[in-house]
C-alpha cells in the first residue's frame, strides 16, 4: 500500500455511556474457498468511487501477494475501507480455508458483524461450516448473501434451507438464526434482497449492512485500548501493528503504554499513525473508537499485545486460535544437490525464517527436534504449511521436507489425535 497524508477526520464527539460510532462500521466477508469474497470488494470498491475509470487496477485487488494472485484464493486477511452514504465501511476480506483459520479468527475481532457467502449451487460447504461456526463463537451477528445467482445451475431456496440447517447444526439461538438475506452476483455488482430480482448495484445490500450491522459500541471515559491482531512492515517506519481500537483516542506522536505478551508493560511513542482508504495507507494524526488502525514506532511488538493510556494501562485477553493439526520437519538440505537452486542454506538462516514465521502467524507453531538442523513445523493443515515452504523457496531457502504428520497430544494418559468435522 501506498503512504500518503490528508488531514485526518474529526473524532466523534464524547455521547453518552455506552455510546456507538454512527459514522463507522466493521465488516468481515466469510464463506467457502472460491465463494466469491474477493470479487464482492472488487465491486464495493469500484462503485463507491475508490478506483478512477481510467485506472489500470487488475481483478481481485485484495489478493495482493504473488501466490494469492497464482492460486486464485485468499492467504492473508486484509482489511478496505470506503465511504456509503456518509458512512465509513471497514471490510475485512477473510481467507475461506480452514487452514488458514488464524487469519479468520483475528479478522473477527476487529469486525462488529459479517456477510456470509454462499454459492447459489454449491450451498454450503466443510469450509462455510469452519468461518460461521468462528462468527457464531463471536456473536457476530450475519447477513446471508447468496451469490452467483446467475449460474445456470443456482438452487437458491434449497441453498437458503441448507444453510438455515448448518445454524441449526451449530446450535445458533433464536436471535442468531433470524438473519436477514440478499442475493448477489458480485461479478456484475448487483445485488437485491428479493429472490428472482434483477438488480442494479450493491446498494441493496450495502442499505442492509448499515442496517443490521451494528456500529462500534465504546465508553467514552474509558481508558484508551486498542489490540493488535495483525503486524505488517514498510521499508519506511519499519514494523506496523495493525489493530482495533476498542477505547479511547490515539494520536500520532503521544506517549502510549505497551502492554507485551510476558506481561511487562513499557512506554513508546507512536511514531506514525495510519488508517485505510480503499487500498491505500492514509497518515492521520488521532483515530477514534471502532477505527482500524496501523501503528509505527514499536520494532518488536506482537500479535495479542495492546496499546493503552500509559496513565491507566489495561490490557486486553489474549487472541486465543484453534490448535495446530498437522506438522512436517523441516530441515537442512544436506544432499550431494545442496546450493544448486537457492542461496540460503544454514540452518541459523532457516531457523531464522521459521521463528521470523512465528511472529506474524499465530496459528503456526515451531518446536526444536533431536537434530540441531531440523524443526517440527506445526499448523493447520497441509495447504498452510505448503504454502509457508514455498514462500521459503522463492526466497532462496533450500530445506527437505519431511512426510505430514498428525499432531497428538496426552489427556488423561491416553493419546488424542484431532477430528475434522465436515
Amino acid at each position: 500500500m501506498a503512504d500518503r497524508t490528508i488531514t485526518p477526520e474529526p473524532v466523534a464527539p464524547s455521547p453518552p455511556s455506552g455510546a456507538r460510532r454512527e459514522d463507522l462500521r466493521n465488516v468481515a466477508i466469510v464463506a467457502h474457498v472460491d465463494h466469491g469474497k474477493t470479487t464482492l470488494v472488487d465491486a464495493m470498491l469500484w462503485q463507491s468511487g475508490a478506483f478512477r475509470a481510467n485506472s489500470d487496477t487488475p481483478d481481485r485487488v485484495m489478493d495482493s501477494t504473488d501466490l494469492e494472485r497464482e492460486k486464485g484464493i485468499t492467504i492473508l486477511a486484509k482489511n478496505t475501507a470506503f465511504r456509503y452514504r456518509g458512512v465509513k465501511l471497514n471490510i475485512v476480506d477473510t481467507p475461506g480455508h480452514a487452514d488458514f483459520g488464524g487469519e479468520v479468527e483475528r479478522g473477527l475481532t476487529m469486525v462488529d458483524g459479517v456477510l456470509l457467502l454462499v454459492d447459489a449451487s454449491e450451498g454450503p460447504l466443510p469450509q462455510t461450516r469452519f468461518v460461521l461456526r468462528k462468527a457464531l463463537e463471536a456473536r457476530l451477528p450475519v447477513i446471508l448473501v447468496v451469490n452467483k445467482v446467475d449460474r445456470p445451475d443456482a438452487r437458491i431456496a434449497e441453498v437458503v434451507d441448507e444453510v438455515y440447517e448448518l445454524f441449526l447444526d451449530l446450535d445458533a439461538d433464536e436471535e442468531q438464526i433470524e438473519f436477514p438475506i440478499a442475493y448477489s452476483n458480485a461479478r456484475a455488482g448487483r445485488a437485491t434482497l428479493e429472490e428472482g430480482a434483477e438488480g442494479t448495484d450493491l446498494g441493496p445490500l450495502l442499505d442492509l449492512l448499515l442496517e443490521h450491522i451494528a456500529a462500534p459500541a465504546y465508553e467514552p471515559d474509558h481508558p484508551l485500548q486498542a489490540q493488535v491482531t495483525n503486524l505488517d512492515a514498510s521499508p519506511y517506519v519499519g514494523r506496523l501493528a495493525l489493530c482495533r481500537v476498542r477505547h479511547g483516542t490515539i494520536r500520532a506522536g503521544a506517549p502510549i503504554a505497551w502492554c507485551r505478551a510476558d506481561g511487562r508493560i513499557e512506554r513508546a511513542t507512536v511514531s506514525r499513525l495510519y488508517v485505510t482508504d480503499a487500498l491505500d495507507r492514509v497518515e492521520t494524526d488521532e483515530a477514534g473508537p471502532g477505527e482500524i488502525i496501523a501503528v509505527a514506532g514499536m520494532p518488536e511488538i506482537t500479535i495479542g499485545e495492546t496499546l493503552a493510556d500509559p496513565e491507566d494501562p489495561r490490557p486486553l485477553p489474549v487472541i486465543t486460535v484453534d490448535e495446530p493439526s498437522l506438522s512436517v520437519v523441516v530441515g537442512i538440505n544436506n544432499s550431494p544437490l545442496s546450493g544448486q537452486d537457492g542461496s540460503r542454506l544454514t540452518a541459523r538462516q532457516v531457523r531464522a525464517r521459521l521463528d521470523q514465521e512465528l511472529v506474524g502467524n499465530v496459528s503456526i507453531r515451531v518446536r526444536d527436534t533431536e537434530r540441531p538442523d531440523a524443526w517440527e513445523v506445526q499448523g493447520r493443515g497441509e495447504l498452510q504449511l505448503a504454502v509457508l515452504v514455498e514462500l521459503m523457496r522463492r526466497e532462496g531457502f533450500e530445506m527437505t521436507v519431511g512426510q505430514p504428520r498428525v499432531v497428538t497430544r496426552m489427556v488423561d494418559g491416553k493419546v488424542h489425535e484431532p477430528i475434522e468435522r465436515l
